[in-house]
């Protein structure tokens, strides 16, 4: 059943163990639209595969789920009652060392993907490295190639310099897709008031994520404390520049933490932002567990101080608009030796 005089709900990142119970939950939540990673650390053909397994369940569930492609499939989603679903990757590694594959994914759907993972890559330094490089000159010339073809780069797991130059360097604004500040709650993974700033000053995007190792307080996070965390970041990036980015990682079992974690770069267990005696998934705070629980953050905002228009712009309106400008192709043009979005 549509439900197109709803405001939008787009979730700009999940990695949940998907069932047809968990896209059912997405209906049932009036979910429009979800980024859904589809590769941590797989090559291009592992890859591949994978949206074999999401064209079957397309093919299977048809009255619940559809790919997206463009910011219009939002709508589409609202006026069939189903839900829209987003390509992303959490790292490069589909596009392995090539460049020519950024545009074969992007016709295969992919949407966004992350230039680092937690560890230094090709283009960009991660998180958890010691040092920070920044961008590299292949991840210059990748940038460009996702600017063209209308891949958004999301730098939610980067380091700082690598962050602050992929936010220069790009033609195109920039996603962080699922971080929260760090002034709210010091997780290497979240971000600071500079990272932020620049962000949103770019015409970018932060994601909050209610993610435990990413909450003030972990599990025991109080929706209060999160939704008056979100008013504050809106003062400091603007309001328009800020929306939902879960990573809710529903029904995984506590191994693919390993994979995230791990992938083959070490033959070593990596806890992370977790601990030996909790290397598995955290619970997941009391107001927020599926996607059944969006109206819970809808009410948080509201008793922020959000009005009705503003709870519309986090909640999906800004991740709407976001779309509409980033998915499409750029065209460029060669002005004096330099690359120049064309007028």
């Amino acid at each position: 059943m549509s439900n197109p005089g709803h405001s939008p709900r787009i979730d700009c990142l999940q990695y949940a163990n998907w069932s047809e119970k968990i896209f059912r939950q997405m209906r049932s939540g009036n979910v429009d639209a979800v980024h859904v990673t589809i590769a941590y650390h797989e090559n291009f053909r592992e890859t591949v595969h994978n949206i074999e397994r999401w064209n079957r369940w397309f093919e299977q569930l048809p009255e619940l789920i559809f790919q997206g492609r463009t910011a219009e499939d939002v709508q589409l989603a609202r006026e069939t009652g189903r839900t829209a679903i987003f390509f992303g990757f959490q790292n490069p590694s589909p596009m392995e060392d090539d460049i020519g594959l950024v545009e074969v994914l992007h016709t295969l759907g992919a949407r966004f993907m992350q230039l680092s993972y937690n560890n230094q890559s090709l283009l960009a330094t991660g998180c958890y490295e010691a040092d920070d490089s920044g961008i590299t000159r292949m991840g210059r010339q990748v940038i460009r190639e996702m600017n063209r073809v209308g891949m958004v780069i999301d730098m939610s797991h980067s380091a700082e310099r690598s962050t602050l130059e992929a936010i220069e360097i790009s033609e195109r604004p920039i996603a962080i897709t699922h971080a929260n500040p760090a002034f709210w709650h010091p997780a290497l993974r979240n971000k600071s008031d500079d990272v932020l700033r620049a962000l949103g000053q770019s015409g970018g995007m932060l994601g909050f994520s209610v993610y435990p190792h990413h909450l003030k307080g972990s599990s025991d996070c109080s929706l209060q404390s999160f939704c008056d965390m979100i008013a504050r970041t809106a003062d400091l990036m603007g309001p328009d520049r800020i929306g939902i980015g879960t990573d809710l990682c529903q029904d995984q079992p506590d191994t693919v933490v390993e994979w995230m974690r791990v992938g083959r770069w070490t033959k070593e267990i990596d806890y992370g932002e977790g601990s030996r005696e909790n290397a598995g998934f955290p619970e997941m705070p009391s107001w927020f567990g599926d996607n059944t629980d969006f109206a819970n953050i809808e009410t948080g905002l509201r008793a922020a101080g959000f009005d009705a228009e503003g709870v519309a712009a986090v909640m999906g309106n800004n991740w709407l608009r976001f779309y509409g400008q980033s998915f499409g192709t750029h065209t460029s043009s060669v002005t004096d030796g330099r690359v120049q979005a064309a007028q």
